[in-house]
């Protein structure tokens, strides 16, 4: 087992998954905070790094594209307090960082994990009921309907629509943009029927704006929870039956096939299976038809 502990955080490795807790540190972010501890299994994983700094380095993870649906949501706009995927390692602390870099690394090429996007979320997403309060509202979700309320700084015309209740069949996507500069942010629900070039957030009923202030990334928990109770951005459509054949291996050549070749198949099929591609009883006949082989 690898562990690396900081005042940013602990990260742990027991070749299966990592489980990152946040710190409590005053430079941890409130969503860091409010997200508490984090189970990334292997096969969620692209890569890992570590960059070493003059006063501090940092230890990164990068998450197969469609793997988590926080970092679908937020585009990749979370700055680094808030980014759960980064870590703040101390000077003296950069040959444990190595040590658990390389770790992560030789569990992927051991485990033979693709560092290709996913067709389905390998993170749960942050448990409901969750609420969270920012610029000029209050959003809410209980896993079956997301609930905008509206304070006193809402711009009256939306204000006076009072509260708004979309259930989560009508949502067909989310939103989350931090402020930046003089622009102003939001967290907004694109629902069915909606017209293609929404309202500014000030006055969509469906948004919330952000104004850049402290609790505006905890909007980002909101928006996650709910990107990962919808259809995943990969899925196929309704009505359509993409799983491919299980991927059998092919006829042996005279002399047999090379062992470390197959040991790499065994381990690509369990991969796929872990991530839904192939069920049960696909990776069992597959798995068998690789091991007959060996």
């Amino acid at each position: 087992m690898a562990e690396i502990i900081q005042k940013d955080g602990t990260w742990a490795f027991d070749g299966d998954a990592l489980r990152l807790t946040p710190g409590r540190d005053k430079g941890v972010g409130l969503l860091r905070g409010e997200l508490g501890e984090l189970v990334v299994p292997l096969g969620a994983l692209a890569g890992v790094s570590f960059e070493q700094g003059r006063r501090a380095g940092r230890l990164r993870l990068r998450l197969r594209e469609g793997a988590d649906p926080l970092l679908h949501a937020t585009g990749g706009r979370l700055t680094e307090p808030h980014d759960p995927y980064r870590l703040t390692v101390e000077s003296d602390r950069y040959g444990v960082a190595e040590y658990f870099a390389d770790e992560v690394r030789n569990a992927l090429l051991l485990n033979g994990v693709s560092p290709e996007p996913v067709a389905g979320y390998l993170l749960p997403g942050p448990s409901v009921p969750l609420t969270a309060s920012a610029g000029d509202g209050t959003a809410g979700f209980d896993g079956e309907r997301v609930r905008l309320e509206w304070n006193w700084k809402t711009e009256d015309a939306k204000a006076a629509g009072g509260p708004r209740t979309i259930p989560l069949g009508e949502i067909t996507g989310v939103e989350w943009q931090p402020a930046a500069g003089l622009e102003n942010g939001h967290l907004r629900f694109v629902v069915r029927g909606a017209p293609a070039t929404p309202p500014p957030a000030k006055h969509d009923p469906h948004a919330v704006e952000l104004w850049g202030f402290k609790k505006d990334p905890l909007m980002a928990l909101v928006a996650a929870a709910v990107q990962a109770r919808l259809p995943h951005p990969a899925a196929p459509a309704a009505g359509t039956d993409a799983r491919p054949e299980p991927p059998l291996p092919a006829e042996a050549p005279a002399g047999g096939e090379d062992h470390d070749a197959l040991v790499r198949r065994l381990r690509e099929l369990g991969e796929l299976h872990r991530s839904g591609v192939l069920t049960e009883e696909e990776f069992s006949l597959a798995k068998q038809a690789v091991l007959r082989r060996m």
